[in-house]
C-alpha cells in the first residue's frame, strides 16, 4: 500500500540534527545515518529525503547557533541527536538540558515534530555526573510530548565489531544496527507527517 506522501508525489523531508554520529564520521557518504536511513525507508515504500544535517565535533551550544539555519526551508520533521559531545567533555549537564530545551521549543514554535535521540554518558565522569546527564532525555521528551529512542547507540556502543577503532564511532556495519534498531521510530515520525498532508486535503 502506498503512503499518502508517497502517493501525492511530493517527499517528506526529515532533517537528521546532530554530531559526528549523524554526519557520518569515518565512513562513506553513502554509509552515513541519514543516507542508510533514506535507503532503508525508500525500501518500505516511503518517499523521503533525509538531509544529512549532522557536523562532527558539535555540542548541544553548537546546535543551538546552527538550528534556524538547518530548518530553512522547513522540513517536514526532525530527528534531534545531539549531546555526546557535551558528556564526552564532561560539561555540567545542566547546560546540555537547557539546549536540547531551546531546540525543542523552538522545534514545537515552528509545528516541526521531532524523535528525540537520546544518549548516554561515559562512564568516566562517575554516577552523579551520568544520572544528572542520562536523565535530560527522558525529562524533556516528557516535558515536550515528543517521541524518545532511548539510546541513539544502542546495540553498538562497546561493541567493537560495530565501532572504529576509537571505540566511539559506528563503522557502516554500526550505522546499518542503528537504523534497523531505531526505524520503528522513525517510521512512525513518516507517518505523523504523513497523516497531517493526508488531513490538508
Amino acid at each position: 500500500m502506498m503512503s499518502p506522501a508517497a502517493a501525492q508525489g511530493r517527499p517528506a523531508t526529515i532533517v537528521a540534527f546532530g554530531d559526528s554520529l549523524t554526519a557520518g564520521y569515518g565512513v562513506k557518504t553513502s554509509d552515513s545515518f541519514p543516507a542508510q536511513l533514506q535507503m532503508a525507508l525508500e525500501a518500505k515504500g516511503h518517499k523521503v529525503t533525509v538531509v544529512n544535517a549532522g557536523v562532527s565535533g558539535d555540542t548541544t551550544s553548537d546546535g543551538v547557533a546552527r538550528l534556524d539555519w538547518a530548518l530553512d526551508p522547513k522540513p517536514d520533521a526532525v530527528i534531534l541527536e545531539l549531546g555526546a559531545n557535551d558528556a564526552l567533555r564532561g560539561i555540567d549537564p545542566k547546560v546540555p538540558r537547557a539546549n536540547l530545551d531551546k531546540m525543542l521549543t523552538a522545534l514545537k514554535d515552528k509545528g516541526v515534530p521531532v524523535l528525540l535521540a537520546g544518549m548516554k554518558a561515559p562512564n568516566n565522569w562517575g554516577d552523579e555526573y551520568a544520572k544528572s546527564f542520562d536523565a535530560i532525555y527522558p525529562d524533556l521528551s516528557s516535558k515536550y510530548g515528543v517521541p524518545l529512542y532511548p539510546f541513539f547507540l544502542d546495540g553498538v556502543a562497546l561493541d567493537r565489531s560495530f565501532t572504529q577503532p576509537d571505540g566511539l564511532h559506528p563503522t557502516a556495519a554500526g550505522v546499518s544496527e542503528i537504523v534497523k534498531r531505531i526505524m520503528p521510530d522513525v517510521e512512525a515520525l513518516v507517518a505523523s507527517v504523513e497523516q497531517k498532508e493526508a488531513q490538508k486535503k
